[in-house]
């Protein structure tokens, strides 16, 4: 595909431009669906990032006109009691795809090497063994045939410390404030000394990390999709033709005059 001068690097990209290539490329990733769905694929896609890189956002591009049935997203919360007690990787495995599924993990199980091990959730002792078997558990889980595509999303210091200032200020975006967010910002070496360890461990061959620079947020959702449609050799899968079948009147009735007297939404706008 022949690059648009209109998306180089350092031009500001307007909206416009984006929302046309962003439907491009979902439309790319429908047909990745049916292919997905064709094939009996298992994908599973990692998004790992410092707090406030974009990770929401970007899945959110891509799971936005696609099948939630097919491209399923995960978000689990703290750990209970209970999955304390468990091997640590087993209430990931438990969400792991089926044939004809893409799981997308939003924070996965490299918690462990980045909040967990800085905010004191874990011991030197099992972040030292996480980041030695880890790349033993991603190799068994790529020979068993699963697609495993990890992204690691950078934003600089001065843009996170943007949109943490912009989290506190707007009502609707408050949400988005964690109890691990603010303390992240005091510990941002610890971070990138953590996130060094993790790619120096887990980098590897059968499981690549992808960094993605996410400063700008609509170049980094391109370029997330469009990354991903590479690493998936995928074909259109035939289709047939749809026709609308007309409207049968056999038992025709006035089905408006029976609403009569329920209770609507009140029509505000």
């Amino acid at each position: 595909m022949k690059k648009d001068p209109s998306l180089d690097a350092g031009k500001k990209l307007k909206r416009k431009k984006y929302e046309k290539e962003l439907r491009k490329l979902q439309a790319e990733l429908c047909k990745l669906q049916d292919w997905v769905k064709h094939q009996g694929l298992r994908v599973i896609v990692v998004f790992e990032g410092r707090d406030g890189a974009g990770k929401g956002g970007t899945i959110r591009a891509i799971t936005e006109r696609v099948s939630p049935r097919v491209f399923r997203l995960v978000a689990l919360p703290a750990p209970s009691d209970r999955e304390k007690s468990q091997m640590y990787m087993q209430r990931y495995m438990a969400h792991f795809p089926a044939a004809g599924e893409v799981v997308i993990f939003d924070r996965s199980w490299y918690n462990r090497a980045g909040v967990e091990y800085i905010m004191g959730f874990c011991t030197e002792d099992q972040h030292r063994r996480f980041l030695k078997l880890c790349p033993e558990i991603e190799q068994y889980i790529v020979d068993g045939g699963i697609i495993l595509i990890k992204f690691w999303l950078e934003v600089s210091d001065k843009e996170q410390k943007r949109r943490f200032e912009a989290r506190i200020s707007d009502p609707v975006r408050q949400w988005k404030l964690s109890p691990m967010d603010l303390p992240s910002r005091s510990k941002w070496y610890e971070y990138s000394r953590a996130r060094d360890l993790m790619l120096k461990a887990t980098d590897s061959k059968h499981a690549p990390w992808r960094i993605l620079r996410s400063d700008d947020k609509k170049r980094a959702r391109l370029n997330c999709i469009a990354h991903l449609l590479e690493r998936i050799p995928y074909k259109k899968v035939p289709r047939q033709k749809i026709e609308l079948p007309k409207r049968s009147n056999k038992g025709a009735y006035d089905d408006q005059a029976t609403l009569k007297g329920r209770k609507f939404v009140p029509e505000k706008y």
